[in-house]
């Protein structure tokens, strides 16, 4: 029974319109297994339309700035390989078209950068608001809202192109508008994904769950490409109705919580189970009855671990969104095996830095499951991120084979502890036996740790506006650096996993140098 003393919000939530419309075609209830499948799907394709709606930008740079500066090309202190290609075959090769004003000037990067920042920052803002009002509103409507809203201002971007828009400040504020409302998805979807799976295995399926981000990403990239040839615009509007179209069946489909459609699980299966033989730091424990209250934020940086992870997390995400936003850009602009690739080609080329990330965080969780050991993993994965990043920008143009296997490689280590961070990190510090239960942090203390990220994704593209303008190795030479400093904020969190895992193996070798006592 649920206490009257919970809040309205968690005994008041009907069961979505879907879900009774499936329950009536049955003619029995879903089981809790069901429920589990129907908000891994669904929470997979939402967040997936979050990212196949942000990764457009990215896509379409180089149709709005097909041409880069002298400098930017010429200025190759790691290798000096292609200087002696002709200016005029390189510049003839990359351009598309005349561009779109006002990203088509000499500062075209520079504002492509500062967009990027507006879109970024009101997104980091906006997550630390979005994670308050999830854990105090009925998430799937607060879900529903959000990717709505989105989708309308990624569309409202793309009506520009029609429209005959160019006005720089134009593009700004819709993007910051669409960086407002895609603040309220990730919040929302690890909380509902943490109300219903518990810590064990966490890892491991967050980590093939955080495929949606990889996936979105890869069908954004795809769908924009394909439809630059009918302008740009439409590279926009189309994932604008996805995310838009994906909103609906949210709401019509996504079961919050056990107790919002009263769904029971199995004794074996269940999450919450606290028993000699359970989980000792359970999801969720509704059995304890208590008064929840929604954990504030000043208290929720007061977990043990959420500030060290949050930190790492924005130089991680620095990394991350700087290839989410610039990579298709890059390759575009960097000659592979002497060639340069269209906006087309460079954006589907971009998509094996996913694939490549899909791996890297199933790795990581899986890693981190077996080892019980977030830190040493999410450390080592950003350590090793650092020699990829190296190789990828000094050998990734000898020949279209060389760089495929380093942009999957990079993409692996670079998405491995950002998917890692941002899932099965979130999941247990927002259930931290310091909360004595109370479930009501997840949104909060995912909101703090991806909001705290989201600062590092707006700075890391806005400052490649600007270095690429003089040097893509400076741009790698930043994410390196930054990937650096995400493994070192983690050593305090490391040297504790370590020592427990020694004191750990000396208990385990004292129990079995203990002589065995025979009864006769």
């Amino acid at each position: 029974m649920i206490s009257m003393s919970e809040p309205a919000s968690e005994r008041n939530y009907s069961k979505p319109p879907g879900i009774r419309l499936l329950e009536y075609i049955k003619k029995s209830p879903l089981s809790y297994k069901t429920h589990q499948a129907i908000v891994l799907i669904v929470t997979f394709l939402a967040y997936a339309s979050y990212h196949a709606a942000r990764k457009t930008t990215s896509v379409v740079k180089s149709t709005l700035d097909p041409e880069s500066s002298d400098v930017s090309l010429k200025f190759f202190p790691w290798r000096m390989t292609y200087l002696s290609e002709p200016a005029e075959g390189r510049r003839l090769s990359r351009i598309l078209g005349d561009g779109w004003a006002p990203f088509n000037g000499s500062d075209g990067t520079a504002l492509l950068g500062e967009v990027d920042l507006g879109f970024l920052a009101v997104y980091a803002i906006g997550m630390y608001f979005s994670g308050h009002l999830g854990d105090r509103t009925n998430l799937r409507i607060f879900l529903t809202i959000g990717m709505v809203g989105a989708g309308v201002f990624t569309s409202l971007f793309g009506i520009g192109y029609w429209a005959n828009i160019h006005t720089f400040y134009y593009f700004l504020g819709v993007q910051m508008l669409a960086g407002l409302f895609q603040s309220t998805g990730w919040p929302s979807v690890v909380a509902v994904v943490g109300n219903w799976f518990g810590k064990k295995k966490r890892g491991l399926i967050m980590g093939i769950w955080n495929a949606h981000t990889s996936v979105g990403n890869i069908t954004g990239s795809l769908v924009a490409s394909a439809l630059l040839k009918y302008g740009w615009g439409w590279s926009f509007v189309v994932p604008g109705l996805i995310i838009a179209t994906v909103g609906v069946l949210v709401f019509l489909f996504l079961p919050v919580s056990p107790d919002s459609v009263g769904a029971e699980e199995d004794e074996l299966d269940s999450p919450k189970k606290c028993g000699p033989a359970g989980v000792t730091e359970p999801l969720l424990e509704p059995e304890v009855k208590v008064k929840e209250s929604a954990v504030g934020f000043l208290e929720a940086w007061k977990i043990p671990g959420v500030a060290p992870f949050a930190l790492c997390l924005f130089f991680s995400k620095l990394v991350a969104y700087t290839f989410l936003y610039w990579l298709p850009f890059y390759i575009s602009h960097t000659a592979i095996d002497g060639k340069y690739l269209s906006s087309e080609a460079s954006g589907n080329l971009s998509t094996l830095f996913d694939v490549g990330g899909v791996l890297g965080g199933i790795l990581a969780g899986h890693i981190s499951d077996r080892l019980d050991a977030r830190a040493i993993t999410a450390a080592s994965f950003m350590y090793c991120a650092i020699p990829a990043l190296f190789f990828y920008r000094s050998y990734g143009h000898v020949s279209m084979a060389v760089n495929i296997a380093l942009m999957f490689i990079t993409g692996m280590f670079v998405n491995g502890p950002y998917a890692l961070i941002t899932t099965a990190v979130s999941a247990d510090l927002g259930t931290h036996s310091s909360l004595r239960g109370n479930s009501r942090a997840l949104a909060t203390v995912t909101a703090i740790i991806d909001g705290t990220g989201s600062v590092g994704a707006a700075i890391g593209p806005l400052l490649t506006g600007y270095i690429s303008a003089k040097s893509w190795s400076g741009v790698f030479t930043m994410l390196m650096v930054a990937a650096l400093i995400a493994g070192l904020l983690l050593t305090r969190l490391v040297v504790a996993e370590v020592g427990a895992k020694i004191e750990e193996s000396r208990s385990r070798s004292a129990l079995r140098s203990q002589p065995t006592v025979i009864d006769v």
